[in-house]
């Protein structure tokens, strides 16, 4: 009988590689340098998010630091891809709330006060000399509410217009008014401010910044740029708001003072002050053969409403109408102004988390028939009211809570982007006795 055949004896196992007590294989570590660095840059990504929506001067900071770096294009990808971003999140949690308000609404609308039997420099105010001097006393201003813009969605006293206190002088009827709409029934969260003013009653006026539109002419670089609102102007100021594009986004146009800063765009909307104090807004095409008439006017994007009918391009999808820098689909906040068909009401509209479609049929729902875009993004579109402070000197307030601003706003601190504002016009004398 054959032995069995012995076996091999199995190999020795290799000794375990040897660590440094504390140490990872080299896998691990790169994971966790992986994992860290993606930490690093959402917590880095979120502080610098939150300071540039809560801070000022940071929004425009870091994005000119960008521009300079990366390109405007690469700039625009980028706030186009953080807004859709914020918007998701924002459906996420904030599907199911409902529009809120910001001001109380009377149950029904106060009408103004009447004037007083004999007529005099405070009861005619502001009306043209002509006809206060054919003692003819003026029609009290009083815009018609429209409701809410989506009746199932909306929050109480939508599209009513609550007037807004001159608080210099409380006792004239109210040369301002207010609503407030939801013009987006997808987004509860997406408001609408709409101021209305009383051309009949109030000047507008315009002003550069000190940096911004750009010149692209000789004689606009060597205009003079206060960038504030004259002191000869803070005894009759009522309001003031944002202007348009800074002159990279879109080359719009701007004369001022008998200057042009930046030629004009013939498809620009233009927002023009005649020397008899009208006010139009219409695309270049249709007011350049009158620009001789004009004491001033400024440019912006294509306009989103002529005639009561909006722009085609506001249906179609994927939209880069209404922003060089953010297209009209991008979610944020936005400023537009309008005018009445009869060119006698001018509306300024500021918005929160809205598309260009949206804030243009919520102005067209105003009442609006004419409609220009001005400024986008969180911290330009503003509209500031002013009275006198606990000193005697007058102090900005915002419209409502949520918009970036300070007490010196236009008035003390030079603005570094044009703007508007609002004055009373000058009482008419009294009427002559018969």
């Amino acid at each position: 009988m054959a032995e069995p055949e012995a076996s091999t004896p199995p190999a020795p196992a290799a000794p375990p590689a040897q660590q440094h007590p504390g140490t990872r294989p080299p896998r691990a570590r790169r994971r966790r340098w992986i994992l860290g660095a993606v930490g690093v840059s959402a917590l880095a990504g979120a502080g610098l998010w939150i300071a540039v929506h809560r801070i000022p001067w940071m929004g425009p900071l870091v994005a000119g630091g960008l521009r300079a770096v990366i390109g405007t294009e690469n700039v625009t990808a980028l706030e186009e891809t953080a807004y859709a971003v914020e918007d998701r999140i924002l459906r996420l949690f904030r599907g199911n709330e409902p529009p809120k308000t910001y001001w109380e609404v009377p149950e029904e609308a106060p009408a103004p006060a009447a004037p007083a039997a004999s007529l005099t420099a405070a009861v005619a105010l502001s009306a043209p000399t002509a006809r206060a001097s054919a003692g003819v006393v003026p029609a009290l201003f009083r815009p018609k509410d429209v409701g809410p813009s989506h009746e199932a969605w909306s929050a109480p006293g939508d599209g009513r217009w609550v007037p807004i206190v001159d608080h210099a002088r409380p006792d004239e009827p109210p040369r301002l008014y207010k609503t407030l709409l939801h013009p987006d029934p997808s987004r509860s969260w997406a408001e609408l401010f709409v101021v209305a003013v009383d051309l009949s009653r109030v000047d507008l006026h315009l002003m550069a910044g000190s940096r911004e539109p750009a010149a692209t002419t000789k004689e606009g670089e060597a205009i003079a740029r206060p960038a504030k609102i004259p002191e000869a102007h803070h005894e009759h100021l009522l309001a003031a708001f944002n202007g348009g594009f800074m002159t990279e986004h879109g080359q719009w146009g701007m004369r001022l003072d008998d200057v042009t800063v930046v030629p004009p765009r013939d498809k620009g909307c233009t927002v023009a002050l005649y020397r008899d104090d009208r006010v139009r807004i219409a695309p270049w095409t249709a007011l350049a053969a009158d620009e001789a008439g004009m004491r001033w006017w400024r440019q912006a994007p294509s306009c989103m409403a002529v005639g009561g009918e909006l722009h085609p391009a506001l249906r179609a999808p994927n939209v880069r109408n209404w922003g060089a820098t953010l297209d009209g689909n991008t979610v944020i906040r936005r400023s537009a102004v309008g005018m009445d068909r009869d060119g006698k009401v001018l509306f300024v509209a500021i918005s929160n988390h809205t598309t260009a479609t949206a804030i243009a049929l919520g102005l067209r729902h105003a009442g609006a028939w004419d409609v220009a875009q001005l400024d986008v993004n969180w911290s330009y579109p503003k509209f500031l009211l002013y009275e006198p402070g606990e000193d005697g000197a007058l102090k900005a307030i915002a419209l409502a809570s949520g918009f970036e601003f300070s007490e010196d706003e236009y008035i003390r601190k030079r603005s570094r982007r044009d703007f508007f504002y609002l004055t009373r016009k000058p009482s008419a004398p009294p009427a002559a006795a018969p």
